[in-house]
């Protein structure tokens, strides 16, 4: 068998390419996997190529076989110049932020961004001397209206976390790409396999491969994939931060990348045929779910996506609280979790009304937000059922 490299890659399907992407089986004795490499010292072959550094890896924060893998085929399947690795989502927001702005920058961030990053621009950003402004996820164009000339970020999320706002991605960035303003995306929710981030016109993309990627709610681990103009600096940030993930979370990250589009390609329906259920019933009042006709942004998504995932969700029906407890209490398949993306469903309550400061978020009752897992439909279905007849009765 002739080992295949990237070039090779070009002509394939995506789900080809998720089987050989990042794979070196020569450079492992022909083992099929990449293995977990553990270490910090790496040593030289002598005084010459210690001091030019002259290898392909000198210590264990500068990468190993095993994250070079990831990121190597992370890269091809964003469509990117490079990419660079962080022990949690959350951490790849704050390398990606930090390697775009400096004191005295003026950022835009879009109003239904995932609230750890609200914290951090409003807490670590503020600090350091930047200033953050937060804008309506829908202003499409309109978005030249609050640049000013010390704006270096634009900083999306697609759809929005939570409230599932979509915003017009090519729009924004094309108006930053001509005022010369870094354009950031969070791409968790649908994976650069159900959106190309740098097509859409992204200058940074950002995962987080807690989700997704693992599908097994095992791992902590950020991504971030970037064009040429950006690369050079995001890898300088890294290489300074240090905030490399460790080797077995990698590993992992490698083994869920093979089966990505498989287990994408089910969560969309399992997520589709919930969502359309939950559509149906009398205590909900809306579903955000960018798949369905009846959403909001549901011409962008089909416009601009390929595919939608197990993620969305639901605004009930005036109901008092105690009564919502008493349904997510009584449920015996989803669990009460904040993550999402693993084979196991989900459901949170939530309310934004505490931090959204662009947008009001006015629902007519109570919101969750479902993470439908590869159970069984109809069991699903029952325990929801079940979980309603208690909403109605403590009401």
């Amino acid at each position: 068998m002739t080992e295949s490299t990237k070039d090779d890659h070009k002509a394939l399907k995506t789900r080809t390419k998720l089987v050989y992407a990042g794979r070196r089986p020569s450079e492992q004795f022909g083992f099929v996997n990449t293995p977990v490499y553990r270490g910090s010292t790496v040593l030289f072959p002598s005084y010459h190529d210690l001091v030019t550094r002259n290898a392909p890896f000198t210590y264990g924060t500068s990468g190993s076989p095993t994250t070079k893998a990831l990121t190597d085929a992370w890269t091809e399947l964003c469509g990117a110049a490079g990419a660079a690795l962080a022990p949690t989502g959350l951490a790849a927001i704050t390398l990606a932020l930090l390697t775009a702005v400096k004191a005295g920058d003026h950022i835009l961030v879009t109003d239904s961004i995932y609230r750890p990053s609200r914290i951090f621009c409003d807490g670590v950003l503020a600090r350091l001397g930047v200033e953050t402004a937060y804008f309506d996820p829908l202003i499409g164009a309109g978005i030249e209206q609050l640049i000013r000339p010390n704006t270096s970020v634009i900083f999306l999320e697609t759809p929005g976390s939570q409230s599932f706002e979509l915003p017009d991605v090519p729009a924004i960035f094309a108006i930053a790409r001509a005022k010369g303003i870094c354009a950031i995306l969070d791409n968790t929710w649908a994976t650069p396999l159900f959106f190309p981030p740098h097509e859409r016109g992204a200058d940074m993309a950002i995962e987080a491969g807690t989700k997704y990627l693992s599908g097994h709610s095992d791992l902590l681990l950020g991504l971030i994939s970037a064009t040429a103009e950006w690369l050079p600096r995001l890898s300088a940030t890294a290489d300074a931060f240090a905030m490399c993930p460790g080797p077995e979370d990698v590993f992992l990250a490698l083994r869920g990348l093979r089966t990505l589009e498989l287990r994408l390609r089910e969560a969309q329906a399992q997520g589709l045929a919930m969502a359309r259920w939950l559509e149906g019933r009398p205590e909900i009042a809306a579903v955000l779910h960018p798949a369905l006709p009846s959403c909001p942004g549901h011409a962008l998504w089909k416009r601009d996506f390929y595919g939608s995932t197990g993620l969305f969700s639901v605004l009930l029906n005036p109901f008092p609280q105690k009564a919502v407890a008493a349904m997510l209490d009584g449920l015996e398949l989803f669990g009460m979790g904040f993550s999402w993306g693993g084979f196991e469903s989900l459901v949170i309550p939530f309310d934004c009304r505490a931090y959204r400061t662009a947008t009001p978020w006015s629902p007519p009752g109570p919101a969750l937000r479902f993470n439908i897992g590869l159970e069984d439909v109809e069991d699903l279905k029952a325990d929801l059922e079940r979980g309603f007849e208690r909403l109605r009765a403590a009401s």
